[in-house]
């Protein structure tokens, strides 16, 4: 017998988390947070983070577990996640991953596996090919070995494109064949994976409204408290998450607050843009539509059937 997994994602500020909540007092599950963001301390209004009070005792795993100068990444992610899941069914609970990073979804339902190499000096030197001939050109040297990957993964990424390269370097394998034959497994878990959506113009509104009261709860104290406490800079994982980038723009004096919040709301409605993308690409996946179930309720009753046919849930 597979053990069981629930998955609850969606594009951000579709309304992930008060659905989580009920989801896991029905099952009686524990939480696991797939946000690549929420996993860092103090950094609470940027991420959308969930309070102690809204979590309403349900036990979450992965949230304020690193200090924001600290690494993270999809492997760091996978190891912690795992043990988490373990732990949580030696509980006899179900994990219930939750988060809109739909590749560290992947990488523990499909146990993918990341290949680590050491790093014999050729990262260090796509880097400087970086800082002297721009992103672009990094990406066109992809595309020469690795059409796919360059298709994927969009020019301004310069770490995924500089991983690809590397990978390519290292095993002689275009990482984009490596992630299809890793795609192609099986999942080890007996798994729903929800995915929650609702109409595209009413999605935007949510986040253009999130964004508002990010800023009135006091996103730009938040994130100069950052800078100033932990000596953070441009290239460290925490300050590429939405909210922190724009506004350390601005308080780097690159940009007008006013861009920033521009380009803020701009580009998360296109990060959701790109997780429903990708969320259509995945297999196996249920589609929750809050138009159709209108309420937190019915969407509940919806997943709760679902489950019962897939034997998660009696």
């Amino acid at each position: 017998m597979k053990d069981s997994l629930i998955i609850l994602t969606g594009p951000t500020a579709v309304g992930k988390t008060d659905l989580s909540i009920k989801l896991a007092k029905a099952v009686k599950g524990e939480i696991i947070s797939a946000d690549s963001i929420q996993v860092y301390k103090y950094m609470d209004i940027g991420s959308a983070k969930i309070t102690q009070k809204e979590m309403q005792g349900v036990p979450h795993h992965l949230i304020d577990v690193l200090n924001p100068n600290e690494d993270f990444n999809v492997v760091l992610f996978k190891n912690m996640a795992n043990k988490a899941i373990k732990e949580i069914l030696d509980r006899g609970h179900i994990p219930i991953i939750t988060g809109g990073t739909g590749f560290y979804i992947q990488a523990v339902l499909y146990d993918i596996d990341f290949k680590e190499n050491e790093d014999d000096g050729y990262r260090s030197s796509l880097e400087k090919l970086l800082e002297e001939k721009g992103a672009v050109y990094l990406h066109d040297m992809l595309k020469e070995i690795d059409e796919k990957s360059a298709e994927d993964i969009h020019f301004n990424n310069a770490k995924k494109v500089i991983r690809a390269l590397e990978y390519y370097h290292q095993t002689g394998e275009k990482i984009s064949e490596h992630n299809e034959l890793e795609r192609a497994k099986s999942s080890p878990y007996n798994f729903a994976y929800f995915v929650l959506n609702c109409e595209r113009a009413k999605l935007y509104q949510r986040i253009e409204k999130r964004v508002d009261i990010m800023l009135e709860q006091g996103l730009v104290d938040e994130v100069k408290n950052l800078i100033d406490k932990y000596k953070l800079t441009a290239d460290m994982v925490s300050m590429q998450g939405l909210g922190y980038k724009e506004i350390y723009s601005y308080l780097m004096g690159e940009i007008s607050l006013d861009e920033a919040v521009y380009i803020l709301k701009r580009d998360t409605r296109h990060f959701a843009k790109r997780q429903l993308t990708w969320f259509r690409r995945e297999k196996d996946v249920t589609w929750v539509d809050k138009d159709v179930y209108d309420t937190d309720e019915k969407c509940l009753e919806y997943m709760l059937s679902v489950l019962k046919d897939k034997n998660i849930i009696l």
